[in-house]
């Protein structure tokens, strides 16, 4: 029998999230059929469990400016990389899934240009952000762990804290593996500057602030 842990809270400010048990995985697939892609929610699977999250504008607003500056990153690097935004990541054999806020692949971008990414044929991204407004039932980072994505991004409360896949478990890192030059602590200000300069101003300062860190 399903039975529901977590309702949607009344509070219209507050990110909303449903939780579900008794899932099976069929039932799972069932429902992401039926629903498509046009969905304005996201999910978490865990072995029977099944989280639904509505985002907010405060929860997606920061995902964007991310995908601005990682835009920045790789177009002054001169190298490509595939953005694929919610994409559901996702393993049968492992009854998991997930769909992270955004998602990167940068340093396996050739490897899955223009395919329809199959894990585990196809490697995970390279770079997942996360950007966290409420608490999950599920242990996200264990999902992430167990489909092997190297690196995950989590902005919370007005910072961005990295975490790198070691040992099979997500250690906490000052810089990012992707981009190691990259100056991960000065980003939060940026994106809260762009609530009052505009988010493409933003986006300009970030590039010359880059500009000053690469070299020439």
């Amino acid at each position: 029998m399903v039975t529901t842990i977590s309702t949607p809270p009344q509070n219209s400010s507050e990110e909303k999230v449903i939780t579900l048990t008794g899932i099976k995985w069929s039932t799972f697939k069932a429902i992401m059929s039926d629903v498509g892609d046009g969905r304005a929610w996201r999910i978490a699977y865990d072995a029977g469990v099944l989280e639904i999250r509505m985002p907010l504008t405060e929860h997606e607003e920061p995902i964007g400016m991310i995908e601005h500056f990682v835009g920045v990153v790789v177009d002054e690097l001169g190298i490509e990389m595939r953005q694929l935004g919610a994409l559901t990541l996702e393993r049968e054999d492992l009854t998991r899934a997930i769909e992270p806020d955004t998602c990167f692949y940068i340093q396996n971008e050739s490897i899955v240009r223009g395919k329809s990414i199959n894990l585990p044929a196809d490697p995970p991204p390279d770079l997942v952000v996360e950007s966290d407004y409420t608490n999950s039932s599920l242990n996200k980072f264990a999902i992430y762990a167990a489909l092997g994505v190297p690196e995950i991004w989590r902005y919370k409360n007005k910072s961005l804290l990295v975490y790198q896949l070691v040992d099979g478990n997500y250690a906490e890192r000052e810089n990012s593996l992707a981009f190691p030059f990259l100056p991960i602590a000065e980003i939060p200000g940026l994106i809260e500057q762009s609530k009052s300069i505009g988010q493409r101003a933003a986006v300009r300062l970030f590039r010359e602030r880059l500009r000053e860190i690469l070299p020439q």
